[in-house]
């Protein structure tokens, strides 16, 4: 196959394999290499000595898991061994760093016995701060895990048997709701007898399901009293054996309410399904191929038949990897002593939770832009939801706490948000403004409110606390979409074609009449919802307002323009994008608006620009750009951003550290600017970066966010008589949430 060379290529292109480790202190110094070996780290040994749990305080062990394996179930390929199951482990790891930031170390076991295994795992406990059990197989897996859990005080979790169990389990939750179905009253029929159909099953139970109303059938049929009597099965299975008739898959499905697949490829036919319970909820779990197809079990009836399995080529995908990375990340940072049964249902609860939630665009767009909604198709989150970290990793910390299982007490709101945080400094950057905003929510209209997108965004303004948004639109068109997208808010809707606008008419004509608009115009321009916005805001009906998703950024801008002007100290407004990078953000102005801005206009922007910072609570240091160093070359280009940056030192008001002209890169690296102009009045390295046309400036911040992998938000207009903002067209509705924030916080700082 094309993959298996595809794949061979990836595992061995140099460097080989998929892990690495790096540092995180600086240690180029011998100052450096003193503190993070001999003789410095003296200090946290003895500390470690005297208070073991010091080791969270000075060594990465809070955040590192080892995925351990003896290689004797490894994914489909079986009994392997413990070097041929080094790839999967290291996939492990790479899927715990990828989606909840946990270091792994890879340990693979060459041992035979289940004893073996215990003595050597609990011997590394002073190693690692949690132990994820990955492909050992049934029945030893069972005693390992137990055992490890008895004389472990981390978290142990055997991820073959309970990953499968919880994603399903939150599967379950919502497919019983939409099949309009009760968990105590569900039969349910497992095909599969191994480590995860037992969990799974165990799991059901903890959620509610009636533990006497599941059948399990293995490759010799129904799991029964008579077999168990005759000593045929394990004690494991023993656990689910029924007093009912011996018989196959086929005699236990007839009737039943759900069927878990956790078995081979190809053994359910449609005969099988429809003889199933009305709208029967069908999870297919065996991988490659599932028990049945996805397309042949929704085929077999005409009810509602709620289908997953464990591909991703078909909706509803039962993956793990909504599992194990937000779960030990609740855990670790909880600092638990075991993942206990709480603290998975927990995880399940949350999952089901979320999957009721509006999708982000992002989302939608990484799985082909098909329909994202709760419902038959969409019964559990997609593994690619930033989402899922900071709803489950919550939820399992606050599981530990309430179960007696933490030894760290978390502030839960203040811990979401530092798990937010670890998704991009973005986050961490909008959190502080979003914040802001919800400690006074303002009015915000939304002048393209029959828009899908802002629909979205003002159910999430009004469900976060940020705004209180006024969608400006069809009323019809509007609760039309409302209904589809299944979104349960009474949003406030002002429609021009119903509503009475002479008032915002005559405050237009007001306003533009002397510039060439008559009373008639006036009539028919208020019937656009950017000037209706514009003149809301104005006139004080609505305190901010977002526009532009489905305009020209010019033609978005120029009615607000027009209608609000330009703050009373400003004469001009600017565009600005704020860029994160991993540990540093940067401003970048104007990108929007300016075509040729003259000295004037350049240091209007760079003190609206550093007013912006402040609201993100970044001290700004500005630097004017340009191809010229401080003078290096003398024409009219770099004359005025040279007068420019003499203007802002010289000014008593501006109480910034500003300089120019002087090269980007000169303005962001602080040794050159040390090493080669010390005479600087810049004291670190630029924030803010002022361009010296619109030109450069949106070349400039789509080239660092394309490039240099920065997230942008913005952009956000500087300079205006009231909080308005210009979107781009096609932006996310996360954009828009973000802009409506800033909006937000615009307004309560002039009120």
């Amino acid at each position: 196959m094309d993959l298996d060379e595809d794949a061979l290529d990836y595992h061995r292109e140099d460097p080989p394999g998929k892990l690495e480790i790096s540092t995180t202190k600086a240690t180029n110094t011998q100052r450096d290499l003193s503190l993070a070996y001999s003789p410095g780290v003296a200090a946290p040994c003895r500390a470690i000595r005297d208070n073991p749990d010091d080791a969270y305080t000075y060594t990465a062990k809070g955040n590192l898991v080892g995925v351990v394996s003896d290689g004797s179930a490894t994914l489909g390929l079986g009994d392997i061994g413990p070097g041929a199951s080094k790839p999967v482990m290291e996939g492990k790891g790479v899927l715990f760093k990828r989606f909840a930031d946990i270091d792994v170390f890879d340990v693979e076991l060459d041992h035979d016995s289940a004893a073996e295994m215990v003595r050597t795992v609990s011997a590394m406990e002073p190693t690692f701060g949690g132990i994820n059990l990955e492909d050992i197989k049934a029945p030893e897996c069972f005693e390992i895990e137990q055992r490890l859990r008895e004389e472990m005080s981390i978290p142990v979790f055997h991820d073959d048997q309970h990953g499968t169990a919880i994603i399903s389990g939150a599967a379950l939750l919502n497919a019983v709701d939409i099949a309009d179905k009760e968990l105590d009253e569900l039969d349910i029929v497992f095909s599969g007898a191994g480590a995860s159909a037992i969990a799974s099953a165990r799991f059901y139970v903890s959620l509610g399901v009636d533990a006497e109303r599941i059948t399990m059938c293995d490759s010799s049929g129904i799991i029964t009293e008579t077999r168990a009597k005759r000593g045929d099965i394990n004690e494991f299975k023993q656990e689910f054996a029924r007093d009912v008739p011996e018989g196959n898959l086929a005699d236990a499905m007839d009737g039943a309410d759900v069927f878990v697949g956790l078995s081979v490829g190809g053994i359910v036919d449609a005969g099988m399904v429809r003889s199933m319970a009305d709208n029967p909820i069908i999870f297919a779990m065996a991988n490659p191929d599932p028990e049945i197809g996805y397309a042949d079990a929704k085929a077999a009836r005409d009810d509602t038949v709620i289908v997953a399995t464990g591909r991703s080529d078909y909706p509803n995908q039962v993956n793990n990897v909504l599992g194990f990375p937000f779960i030990f990340r609740g855990a670790l940072d909880a600092r638990a002593t075991e993942i206990n049964e709480e603290m998975k249902v927990a995880a399940a609860d949350a999952l089901a939770t979320l999957s009721r939630e509006d999708v982000p665009d992002a989302v939608v767009k990484a799985y082909g832009d098909q329909p994202l909604q709760f419902g038959p198709e969409y019964i559990i989150p997609k593994p690619l939801d930033p989402r899922v970290l900071f709803e489950v990793a919550p939820a399992v910390a606050r599981a530990a706490q309430e179960s007696g299982a933490a030894r760290r007490s978390l502030d839960l709101e203040d811990y979401r948000e530092r798990l937010e945080a670890r998704l991009g400094k973005s986050r961490e950057m909008m959190r502080v403004v979003l914040n802001k905003a919800k400690s006074d929510p303002k009015r915000l209209v939304l002048a393209e409110g029959d828009d899908e997108k802002m629909i979205r965004a003002a159910y999430q303004l009004i469900d976060q606390g940020i705004a209180k948004p006024i969608l400006i639109g069809d009323q019809e068109t509007i609760w039309t979409k409302l209904e589809r997208l299944g979104l349960n808010f009474d949003p406030e809707i002002v429609d021009p074609a119903e509503s009475t606008l002479d008032p915002y008419a005559d405050r237009l004509y007001e306003l533009r009449r002397r510039s060439g608009v008559t009373r008639r115009e006036a009539q028919d321009l208020i019937q656009d919802g950017n000037y209706l916005g514009s003149v809301m805001v104005e006139m004080g009906d609505a305190d901010a307002m977002l526009t532009g998703l489905m305009h020209h950024y010019p033609s978005a801008l120029r009615p607000p323009l027009q209608v609000v002007g330009t703050a009373e100290d400003c004469t001009y407004a600017a565009g600005v994008y704020m860029l994160t990078f991993q540990n540093r953000v940067i401003f970048c102005a104007d990108t929007t608006v300016n075509q040729d801005p003259d000295e004037e206009v350049l240091a209007e922007v760079t003190e609206h620009t550093a007013e912006l910072a402040r609201r993100f609570n970044i001290e700004p240091r500005a630097a004017l750009l340009s191809y010229s160093d401080f003078g290096s070359v003398d024409n009219a280009g770099t004359r005025k951003v040279r007068e420019a940056s003499r203007r802002l030192r010289e000014d008593p008001a501006v109480d910034f550290p500003v300089d120019g002209e002087m090269q980007a890169d000169t303005a962001v690296v602080e040794d050159m600017l040390e090493d080669n102009y010390d005479f600087s009045e810049l004291n670190g390295p630029a924030n803010v970066l002022v361009f010296p046309n619109l030109e450069a400036g949106n070349t400039g911040y789509k080239l660092l966010q394309r490039l240099g992998g920065a997230e942008a938000i913005g952009p956000m207009l500087v300079g205006m008589d009231e909080p308005v903002h210009v979107l781009q067209r096609g932006d996310e509705v996360k954009d828009i949430v973000n802009l409506a924030g800033v909006a937000v916080v615009d307004a309560q700082n002039q009120a």
